[in-house]
């Protein structure tokens, strides 16, 4: 096999691949096992049929297709580390020759992983930023504490408030009749969350448990629904049940209940420590964070879009799952954001780009400096997750290694290495 690679502009360029003609006929060959076992000819049992009669009967042209998804993906793969290159997107293939007793001739057009010039990585600064710990801080994390233990009470008597949990039945009509994905049974919404259309929550406030009510809103102008964009919609609502949070007293009682303190005065010192902790933790995050950012706005590249692509359909995947753990789904989403998938890409667009630019400027530091991930600094990222899993390390190794995660997780080694570096190498202190 021969390949050769040119490069035609920006990230793009042209593999050329021939394939040894020995290596048709053999593709031909299981092509032919394979196509005669669904083929009937009177006289002939199925599978049964001889080669040159199927030849005859059907042409070797009807083989071709099969016979070249047989040889193009270990042509290709073959081709590809031949060329040393590195796609970053599913080849767009054109045979140009495809011959019974020829060689196969196929021109496949690449994108690939763009060059990245580096800029300034070393001695960078970054802006400061104040990550000490006030009074203010201190009273948030403690209010946060009372929320966290705060009771849920049934609302027997009175009317929804914001902060209230509601159980509501809900069926949405536009001109009268019911559109779908508007409806749902039992469903919780934290009034004043945000989480339905502008003015829902609103109206359910003041309700009281076993009231019904017909909620109006718009739709927003750019929702993704055209029979719904821009238009008035009724919901038919039902409060079937309400809880209230319940907040205990900021005292010493509570600090007995909550830790293993005996004064609200104990509890707030640790905390603050605990807290100053976290603010050390958040101030090595940041700085680590902003060299990485501040190295890739150095860096030249230019970014195939397809790249950023892909990473959008990683990030909506991920939205997607955080939104199932809240008891919600993307389809539930769009419906009341009023956005649809295309919106949401946009709206993540920015960040997804960022990600590449830095990953890929990462990885061209790492080059650039030598910098791998070792064996043995793989075992102790192993041993590191093993205590976080409660799993033994050579079981976490089985377990990458039959998932193909292995590599992945040399790569993620070898990121953490190159910010390492960065920080080393900075005017800040991580």
């Amino acid at each position: 096999m021969a390949a050769n690679w040119e490069k035609v502009e920006n990230n793009q360029g042209v593999l050329t691949v021939e394939v040894d003609a020995s290596q048709v006929d053999a593709a031909l060959d299981q092509a032919f096992k394979k196509v005669v076992q669904k083929v009937q000819v009177p006289g002939f049992r199925k599978g049964k049929v001889p080669r040159k009669m199927f030849e005859a009967r059907f042409g070797v042209e009807s083989l071709y297709q099969d016979a070249l998804d047989i040889l193009l993906p270990t042509a290709y793969g073959q081709a590809v580390q031949e060329a040393g290159i590195d796609p970053v997107d599913r080849p767009e293939v054109d045979v140009a020759q495809m011959e019974q007793g020829k060689n196969l001739i196929f021109k496949a057009t690449v994108t690939v992983k763009p060059e990245v010039k580096l800029g300034d990585y070393k001695n960078l600064s970054i802006e400061d930023k104040d990550f000490s710990v006030t009074e203010e801080s201190l009273d948030a994390e403690l209010k946060r504490m009372q929320e966290r233990h705060a009771e849920l009470v049934a609302v027997e008597e009175g009317a929804a408030q914001i902060g209230d949990l509601a159980v509501i039945d809900f069926e949405g009509f536009q001109d009268g009749e019911a559109f779908e994905g508007g409806k749902a049974e039992d469903y919780s919404l934290e009034l004043g969350s945000g989480t339905f259309i502008a003015g829902f929550e609103e109206q359910v406030i003041g309700l009281n448990v076993g009231e019904e009510k017909d909620i109006t809103v718009t739709f927003p102008e750019e929702y993704h629904s055209p029979n719904l964009a821009g238009k008035e919609a009724v919901f038919k609502v039902k409060l079937n049940s309400l809880k209230r949070k319940n907040l205990p007293a900021l005292d010493d009682e509570f600090a007995k209940d909550v830790s293993e303190f005996d004064t609200l005065e104990e509890l707030k010192a640790d905390t603050k420590k605990k807290l100053e902790e976290k603010t050390e933790q958040e101030k090595d995050q940041y700085v680590r964070e902003q060299l990485v950012l501040k190295a890739a706005e150095n860096a030249e590249i230019d970014l195939p879009a397809v790249m950023v692509e892909h990473e959008l359909d990683q990030m909506v995947s991920e939205f997607g799952q955080r939104l199932q753990y809240q008891g919600m789904t993307l389809e539930l989403y769009y419906q009341f954001s009023g956005m649809d998938e295309s919106q949401l890409r946009d709206q993540l667009r920015a960040d997804a780009t960022s990600r590449v630019r830095t990953s890929l400027t990462l990885e061209a530091i790492g080059k650039a400096e030598n910098i791998e991930a070792t064996e043995e600094d793989v075992n102790e990222e192993l041993n590191k997750l093993a205590g976080v899993y409660g799993r033994p390390a050579d079981e976490l190794r089985k377990i990458f290694s039959a998932q193909d995660g292995m590599a992945a997780l040399y790569r993620d080694v070898q990121t953490r290495k190159t910010v390492d570096f960065l920080v080393a190498e900075s005017k800040v202190s991580a």
